[in-house]
């Protein structure tokens, strides 16, 4: 190991410190409106364990809609539980570019939220199954059994994702990051809030309301960040934000659609298998939106984003699958992705 020379005694002052780097300790200030938001992420914490366990019960339930309900929150699991990591990719990101003390704050918030996220699924899985860990529990039905193929191959192809992500994060300024952020956040708020309404079961339903609140102030991050940066966006930006869009829908879809296949590595019975625990979860109490219904779900999520962006010129991707016209993007892989749940 190479000894660092030693200059102080050589020198009044240091030389300037290399950039970028997370120092020199500075809060810069700039965007009030974001400290509203701040304020909102203190006042609205809360703790997945502090939710009425202690009236869930679970054998109310046969095994196969334990199964069922126990996969779509492992499904949701592959988003939630790669966002702690991502936002702190991001919030590392946002020291190094020296960013205001504020946005800092507010993108530790959002970490320590999808942190909360993840724990929530954690929760329900072992409540459902008995079990923490989806790879190695042992179904009880035969439904379980293809589910939990199901499981191994999301738990491929997330991994995938994160590969990508390592890669493509250092490429994109946080401008570019926003948007894709930004997909994540209201697709998110929008399953969240249907979820809460369509769920009967009260421990699931409440986690569904505090969630869905969360991602609605994660999107409010965002489309302020939007507001400072986009009127000042070079245009080459434009086009790594369009195909982040479409990268983004095709990557969510696994969890607010259907995963498109010739993206995702998935079995010819994945879909076959996803649909029919869907169906059990939903006869269940556990509100799941049938197909038309996320499809419904999802357009309106774009259509809301494609509102966003037109402000600002940035041409919108064509999303044929819920019927959306735009630019053409074919040359998508999982490499670019870098949105979040």
């Amino acid at each position: 190991m190479s000894r660092h020379e030693k200059i102080a005694h050589l020198q009044e002052f240091p030389p300037e410190t290399a950039q970028p780097n997370i120092y020199p300790l500075s809060w810069p200030t700039g965007t009030m409106k974001m400290e509203e938001i701040y304020q909102a992420a203190q006042k609205e914490l809360w703790d997945p364990a502090q939710l009425p366990w202690r009236d869930f019960k679970p054998e109310h339930y046969s095994w196969e809609e334990r199964e069922a309900i126990g996969y779509w929150w492992t499904l949701l699991s592959v988003f939630d539980a790669s966002a702690p990591p991502v936002f702190a990719s991001a919030l590392i990101k946002a020291y190094s570019d020296h960013e205001e003390d504020v946005v800092r704050r507010c993108f530790m918030s959002i970490t320590r939220d999808e942190g909360i996220h993840e724990q929530m699924c954690r929760r329900s899985i072992e409540a459902m199954l008995g079990h923490n860990d989806p790879l190695t529990y042992e179904p009880r039905t035969e439904l379980g059994k293809r589910l939990q193929k199901n499981v191994r191959w999301l738990f491929y192809n997330g991994g995938r994702y994160w590969e990508g992500f390592q890669v493509a994060l250092p490429q994109y300024n946080l401008a570019v990051l926003f948007s894709s952020f930004l997909m994540g956040e209201i697709a998110a708020a929008t399953i969240f809030h249907q979820l809460a309404t369509a769920c009967t079961e009260p421990v699931f339903q409440d986690a569904f309301r505090k969630i869905g609140r969360d991602e609605g102030r994660h999107m409010g991050i965002c489309l302020t960040l939007m507001e400072r940066d986009y009127p000042k966006l070079a245009k080459e930006d434009h086009a790594l934000i369009t195909k982040q869009i479409r990268a983004g829908y095709l990557f969510l879809s696994c969890v607010l659609f259907e995963p498109p296949a010739d993206f995702w590595d998935l079995p010819e019975d994945f879909i076959r298998n996803q649909r029919e625990a869907e169906e059990i979860c939903r006869k269940a109490g556990f509100g799941v939106p049938e197909y038309e219904a996320k499809k419904r779900n999802w357009r309106r999520a774009m259509l809301n984003l494609k509102s966003v962006l037109d402000r600002y010129d940035i041409p919108f991707p064509a999303i044929p699958e819920v019927d959306i016209s735009g630019q053409e993007v074919t040359d998508v892989d999982i490499s670019d992705i870098v949105p979040v749940f």
